[in-house]
């Protein structure tokens, strides 16, 4: 089933504003007007962001269940991409995606700055570790669900630990590379053919 429906998560302090969310907003935009988008600017609180992606997405067609919505996921966005794929078996797309971000993210308790707005402020409150940790999911029960694009020269993030937690996923995994995957451009094909996004009315086919 072509996906019909694309949701895109960003990462700890980041926004809609990031370079890859843009990007994916213009192709979707320019070339599969067809395609809802929604790229929601996430809370702080990790249980708030979940419930407002499954509040937003309630609408959407759920007559053969949501295997119609795509779920794109960066960073602390793919643990929750995960986390609404084993909910609702859609297709997912995860770059660098935060595996065990409760662990990680107990070094930042206090106030944070956004990434893209550094004028906004927020604060990261210990009681969100334990929302993390209530959120992390368990072995993937369709790993043919997910494709999962890891760099090795991750600065931030470890990529053997993400290697091991998406091993049966589908795997591009990238011998250099950063966090933020700045080569994005080179990886779009492969997001789109997985995605296999529905085309623009009266498009050929293919």
């Amino acid at each position: 089933m072509r996906t019909t429906h694309l949701l895109y998560l960003h990462g700890f302090r980041s926004s809609p504003y990031s370079v890859k969310a843009q990007k994916m907003a213009a192709i979707v935009r320019q070339r599969f007007p067809a395609v809802r988008w929604w790229c929601p600017q996430l809370p702080p609180s990790p249980r708030a962001a979940l419930q407002g992606v499954m509040d937003g997405i309630a609408g959407w067609p759920q007559d053969a269940g949501f295997e119609s919505l795509a779920v794109i996921g960066s960073s602390l966005g793919g643990f929750y991409a995960t986390a609404l794929t084993e909910r609702l078996g859609c297709k997912a797309v995860l770059l660098n995606p935060a595996v065990d971000p409760a662990r990680d993210l107990a070094n930042y308790i206090g106030e944070q700055t956004a990434w893209h707005q550094p004028d906004e402020h927020f604060f990261f409150e210990p009681g969100f570790v334990d929302e993390l940790r209530a959120l992390q999911a368990g072995p993937l029960k369709a790993p043919q669900h997910y494709f999962a694009i890891i760099a090795k020269g991750d600065e931030v993030l470890d990529w053997r630990e993400m290697t091991a937690r998406y091993a049966s996923a589908q795997l591009r995994l990238l011998e250099g590379g950063d966090h933020a995957l700045s080569d994005f451009d080179l990886h779009v094909p492969a997001i789109l053919d997985f995605l296999d996004l529905e085309p623009a009315a009266g498009s050929p086919p293919g």
